[in-house]
């Protein structure tokens, strides 16, 4: 299970704390959905996942209010023995004294938040979707080509990192060499990002490390990418059959995701950076609905039956 500090969340979403008192280095934050108590404030706990964010808005602190004071601590003393994370007030929403008091006594941190209910929401489900997502590691290099995410696999030592440094020289970014950290975002969706400790940095045998922002800029380097297109390094085996037509899609799968795969042999003279950049160009046209290969295709196909009708008259 991945897991999130909820001072990761504060900071990202700057908000204020209310329960100075309780430390929050310890609280992990395990689901990427959050919760709107609703049936819980009328005392329904049935199917109560406790382990959400709470969030309170208007509705909610209005229909609190109409309790009674009294009445009000009652039901949210009981929403807080379930040991929710924490509970997050929005649109500025006045958090009282006793509520404070309520929240150091039972353990549960208070926030609040000038956002509204549903911008904050969507936020917060946003930002733990990406960071709760499951994700693996696997050697390669990523680099961003006119918008589209490429990711160069092969074996060690091939030429992955001398591509992507031509491609930088070509004026793309790099996301991450060696090392990419593949996060399943949606069920349609790889996001590719670097360690911390090799972020920016290359490998070139023979010359060692290289820092790609140092020596080329900060627009030479981008700290995310979505994965869109895989391109397999191998060498050059002449007794394989190579696809030259590409009618047929090939792909590959990382946590349960396809991605179109193009597996390129290496021979000396072939100029990787350029192969690289025309499947980056083939492959969005592609998405905007053209294909080179079934193009070609029906020309062929409609010169042949204009052959055949020629034969018949």
């Amino acid at each position: 299970m991945y897991t999130v500090e909820l001072s990761k969340m504060v900071e990202k979403m700057h908000l204020e704390n209310c329960t100075p008192d309780i430390d929050i280095s310890g609280i992990k934050l395990t689901q990427p959905e959050i919760n709107r108590p609703a049936l819980q404030l009328t005392g329904f706990f049935d199917h109560f996942d406790s382990d959400r964010v709470q969030i309170i808005g208007n509705v909610e602190d209005a229909f609190l209010r109409k309790m009674g004071h009294e009445e009000e601590l009652n039901i949210m003393r009981k929403l807080m023995s379930f040991n929710v994370p924490c509970i997050v007030f929005c649109r500025n929403i006045e958090v009282e004294e006793d509520m404070r008091r309520l929240g150091v006594e039972c353990g549960v941190p208070i926030f609040r938040t000038a956002k509204s209910t549903s911008s904050f929401m969507a936020e917060v489900i946003r930002w733990l979707g990406v960071e709760l997502a499951p994700r693996i590691s696997i050697h390669g290099v990523l680099v961003d080509v006119y918008g589209e995410g490429i990711l160069i696999t092969g074996e060690s030592g091939i030429g992955k990192s001398e591509a992507a440094l031509e491609l930088l020289k070509r004026g793309h970014r790099l996301v991450t060499d060696d090392v990419v950290e593949i996060k399943k975002v949606s069920d349609d969706t790889l996001v590719g990002s670097a360690p911390d400790i090799t972020r920016h940095f290359i490998e070139l045998r023979g010359i060692g490390i290289v820092n790609v922002k140092t020596l080329f800029g900060v627009e030479s380097v981008k700290n995310t990418q979505s994965i869109d297109l895989v391109i397999n390094l191998e060498e050059w085996n002449k007794d394989k059959e190579y696809d030259r037509l590409g009618l047929e899609e090939q792909y590959t799968e990382f946590l349960g995701n396809k991605v179109v795969c193009h597996n390129i042999p290496i021979r000396p003279g072939r100029n990787l950076a350029i192969i690289c950049e025309t499947a980056a160009v083939n492959y969005r046209q592609k998405k905007m609905g053209y294909n080179a290969a079934q193009e070609l295709y029906k020309r062929v196909t409609s010169n042949l039956m204009k052959q055949n009708e020629g034969e018949e008259n």
